[in-house]
């Protein structure tokens, strides 16, 4: 049976994001969440496609410039209901909607846009400000990093 993980704590430079991991919306891309995390996979990896009014995507811990995801198999999409709002977490994929892996964003701004196309996992609920603080770009000049990342 799977671990049961409720929060994912991400270190960034200036200080630490609490998310509410989301089980019931998407078990298993929080269990690939957690499951990276707690094995130092994007402990290190950078932001780097940071959009103003839009979101923050990192989670490329392979070749670390969003092209690369990692070696696990790609996940089965599980869009939800769950609104693309601030602060909510949310699978970055490509055209194939089963096509998640590692990489995430999370929403500066309300993108209902993306409802129902993307797969929602959790929400931040402490540490938005570090968020918003990232430096921008696509990608950055100077990306923010993630130091280390757990689930708990």
């Amino acid at each position: 049976m799977a671990d049961t993980y409720s929060t994912l704590t991400m270190t960034l430079e200036g200080g630490d994001v609490t998310i509410k991991l989301r089980p019931d919306l998407a078990p298993n891309h929080v269990q690939r969440i957690a499951e990276l995390a707690n094995e130092g996979f994007y402990d290190g990896v950078p932001f780097h496609r940071v959009i103003p009014g839009f979101m923050a995507q990192g989670g490329d811990g392979g070749t670390h410039n969003g092209t690369g995801g990692s070696s696990k198999p790609n996940l089965k999409q599980e869009f939800n209901k769950e609104p693309h709002v601030r602060g909510v977490c949310s699978m970055a994929r490509t055209m194939d909607p089963n096509s998640a892996n590692s990489q995430f964003f999370i929403c500066f701004d309300d993108a209902r846009f993306l409802d129902g196309q993307y797969t929602v996992w959790g929400e931040v609920t402490d540490g938005m400000d570090l968020i918003d603080a990232l430096p921008k770009g696509e990608p950055p000049a100077n990306p923010g990093k993630i130091v280390t990342m757990k689930a708990s």
